[in-house]
């Protein structure tokens, strides 16, 4: 028979509150009725299981509720909603800027808007004219509906919901519009055992859990009851300062360049075309130099190529009739002005350029570059309007393609922790041939990484360079993505504190 004096103040008020409720209670309501903390109620209800006298039951439970932007747009609307709305308003089809102002949408929520009014398949985009046209009737979807729900409940479990809510739920996650938090949940209940002794009738024995002077002078130590301690009982988490994952995970990537061997070149963000286009053998009517695909500076419009002076005229004569690269160029009238425009830095491979007339640069060399690169996309789970890329270039007599299929697979396996490669014929202006690096991860799919190939005689030759270059320039925010698991790359730059306090030191 169980001895009272084997029984501590918290385990005998678990007991009794369990034989007032018929012999089963929530953790949480034993808390809130003896007034204890929760890791006071699951140390005492540890001990107690140990001695058979309850059993506890655990499940998870998932709840979801708004965020701040989503309680705000549970009040006016999504914001593709309002641009749908607006559209009906004007016929149907608008200018973008136009339907925009009229459905008071602004700044980074305009890219959201329009994205997802494409992927719900409301409207259309059309780049050429600007315009934006509406497709097809406006029907409330799951999403809108869970908004409506949350906007009145405040928050519901997502085990009670149907399969077409959960998914809304997981995109609306996915949009920062709701969290959703998981939850244990503890039931303690009385065994037939633990039904036996508290019939019979339990006391509280005190106990001491700490040795003060007093006890130790006056020798009452010998005669108090001290608190055995439990080791595997549950405790309040402490969360410990740590780098961002992310960052971490750059640095590393850093270190491991390094120790290939690597050294790192650098560009800035405010670049002169030369270096981001027509030093790369981008001709100054490609597509890719339209307004929607570059950040131009409007103030100052241009830079100076005072110091560039010589290659600037080997890059002209490339793009007019080649030079003597062996190409015939691009047949046009190059312009001086246009090479020294500024804008915000669209790909590393800018500095790729600097650095192959760069004078302490090396032959053969390994370099590398993680930087910030800018172009106004529309945002969704893979693109943002800022991104990281790492880049990378090697120069050296005898380099061929598998060398640099060498480089990216040991990149997707060892940085982002793929499982299998494939390479994509691709094109790019300054490369010849040019591979698109695709990745496998089991549990995660496939993903793109982005491109790389051999530099042409036209990018290298005008530059000073007379041998082969391999290069690659890679979305590292996407290696990353893999990595840790994560399907939406607006998650990489979350405030979610939970995330960040629970992502593993790897």
């Amino acid at each position: 028979m169980m001895s009272e004096t084997d029984l501590r103040e918290n385990e005998v008020k678990i007991l009794s509150a369990l034989k007032d409720a018929n012999g089963s209670l929530d953790a949480s309501e034993i808390v809130s009725k003896e007034n204890l903390s929760h890791a006071a109620v699951m140390r005492a209800a540890l001990s107690l299981e140990s001695k058979n006298l309850i059993r506890i039951i655990e499940w998870k439970v998932r709840r979801v509720f708004l965020t701040e932007e989503g309680r705000l747009y549970a009040e006016i609307g999504l914001p593709e909603r309002r641009l749908a709305q607006a559209l009906v308003k004007m016929g149907g089809e608008a200018y973008i800027d136009d339907v925009l102002n009229v459905a008071s949408i602004k700044n980074s929520a305009s890219a959201i808007a329009l994205g997802w009014l494409n992927r719900k398949g409301w409207g259309q985009i059309e780049k050429k004219t600007h315009k934006v046209k509406l497709l097809k009737k406006l029907e409330e979807g799951a999403d809108e509906r869970l908004l409506r729900l949350l906007k009145k409940k405040d928050t519901l479990s997502i085990e009670d919901l149907g399969d077409e809510m959960k998914k809304a739920a997981n995109i609306l996650r996915k949009r920062r519009l709701v969290e959703i938090q998981e939850k244990t949940r503890r039931r303690l209940e009385l065994t037939s055992k633990g039904w036996r002794l508290v019939e019979k009738g339990v006391k509280v024995t005190r106990e001491v859990s700490q040795i003060t002077p007093e006890l130790i002078i006056t020798g009452k130590w010998r005669e108090v009851k001290l608190r055995r301690y439990n080791i595997k009982a549950s405790v309040a988490p402490i969360w410990p300062g740590k780098k961002h994952p992310y960052m971490r995970f750059l640095d590393d990537l850093k270190q491991k360049l390094v120790a290939l061997g690597f050294k790192e070149m650098t560009s800035p963000i405010v670049e002169i075309s030369f270096f981001n286009c027509d030093g790369l053998y981008m001709p100054q009517d490609h597509p890719a130099r339209e307004v929607h695909d570059m950040y131009f500076i409007k103030e100052p419009k241009y830079g100076d190529l005072s110091c560039y002076k010589r290659y600037l005229e080997n890059v002209r004569r490339t793009h007019e009739n080649g030079w003597e690269t062996g190409s015939k160029g691009w047949r046009y009238s190059f312009s001086s002005l246009e090479a020294a425009r500024l804008m915000l830095r669209s790909q590393t491979t800018a500095a790729s350029a600097r650095m192959l007339i760069n004078e302490d640069l090396e032959i053969p060399g390994k370099y590398f570059a993680i930087a910030r690169c800018f172009r106004p996309d529309v945002i969704d789970k893979t693109h943002l309007t800022e991104f990281n890329q790492v880049e990378g270039i090697i120069l050296g007599e005898d380099l061929g393609l598998k060398d640099l299929l060498g480089v990216l697979k040991k990149f997707a396996i060892e940085v982002a922790g793929a499982d299998k490669v494939k390479y994509r014929p691709d094109y790019f202006p300054f490369t010849e041939p040019s591979v698109e690096l695709v990745a496998y991860k089991k549990g995660y799919g496939w993903m793109e990484f982005g491109g790389s190939g051999i530099f042409r005689p036209e990018v290298t030759l005008p530059l000073g360079i007379k041998v082969p270059v391999l290069a690659w320039g890679l979305g590292v925010d996407r290696l990353f993505m893999m990595k840790m698991g994560i399907d939406d790359i607006r998650y990489l730059f979350t405030h979610d504190l939970e995330w960040i306090r629970r992502a593993e030191v790897v």
